[in-house]
């Protein structure tokens, strides 16, 4: 059996573990209720409103504008979190001593994260569909969720690993939140991107949240909502180019910067880490 194939089936077994043990955690169990529960209050506030132009709820548009954007969430700052505490406490030390501990590893995080994220869409897209008024889902939806999520998670997980790999505690990961919230501010998720100056939505477009947002609408909302889109579309061939040059960007990158993180993880290094968490406790 090829080291590839080894490594593959021992991150899937790992992830598999790792996923049954989150509905034995409150915490864990908390992050799968909370995001249903805020969106739908949010989409509660929203009732009576309609997207300008239209006769759509609005939110009927917020509610796959914020599964977007939880992929978006979870690829990046829940696979970030991830690194960064295992690397704390010395979980990847471990697994950069086994025999293709780190193939191994990273596939087990893919696993538990798309897992996680997946359990947590479907919280909020069942009880969505009967819910929300103005949403449908038919075959094509059915394709274009699809590989908007799969391409989705391609684009984010990796620069998730990039930044993990550049916090030294998880302390110090609330620097990337504030950023990742304003991203998320302007990038359409709960209101038209259209009403934004131009500039603004320039820098919208570059990041993937906006198109994840997007190619989530596309899924659940009709054609007549495109009217209040940029360029009146679904722009389903930019989407695709954009989260893929991310996609692209990240597989090239995040090994790299994995590998030269994983060559400075010592035992003196985790020890001098944990001493230091230990005084800032104190």
């Amino acid at each position: 059996m090829s080291d590839f194939s080894t490594a593959a089936r021992t991150g899937f077994a790992r992830g598999g573990i790792e996923i049954r043990q989150t509905f034995t955690n409150l915490a864990d169990l908390w992050q799968y209720i909370f995001p249903a529960v805020a969106l739908f209050a949010t989409v509660f506030f929203m009732r009576g409103s309609t997207v300008p132009g239209t006769d759509i709820a609005l939110g009927a548009r917020t509610l796959p504008s914020a599964l977007g954007m939880g992929v978006a969430f979870s690829g990046l700052v829940t696979v970030a979190m991830l690194l960064v505490t295992d690397r704390e406490d010395g979980t990847l030390l471990r697994a950069k001593a086994t025999p293709n501990g780190m193939s191994g590893y990273l596939v087990g995080k893919v696993v538990l994260v798309g897992g996680m994220s997946a359990i947590a869409l479907v919280l909020q897209l069942i009880p969505g569909l009967f819910l929300v008024d103005g949403l449908h889902l038919d075959a094509y939806g059915v394709f274009t969720l699809v590989w908007v999520l799969l391409l989705g998670f391609v684009a984010t997980m990796p620069l998730g690993a990039v930044l993990g790999s550049l916090f030294k505690s998880p302390r110090s990961m609330g620097l990337i939140m504030l950023p990742l919230v304003g991203l998320i501010a302007i990038s359409g998720v709960f209101y038209p991107i259209t009403v934004l100056p131009g500039w603004v939505q320039g820098v919208a477009q570059v990041f993937p949240v906006y198109w994840l947002g997007l190619g989530m609408r596309s899924a659940f909302l009709p054609d007549a909502l495109t009217v209040s889109e940029l360029g009146h579309s679904w722009r389903h061939l930019e989407t695709f180019g954009v989260l893929g040059l991310w996609a692209a960007a990240g597989l090239v990158v995040a090994p790299v910067i994995l590998r030269r993180m994983a060559r400075r993880e010592s035992g003196s290094a985790v020890a001098a880490r944990r001493e230091k968490a230990m005084l800032q406790v104190r």
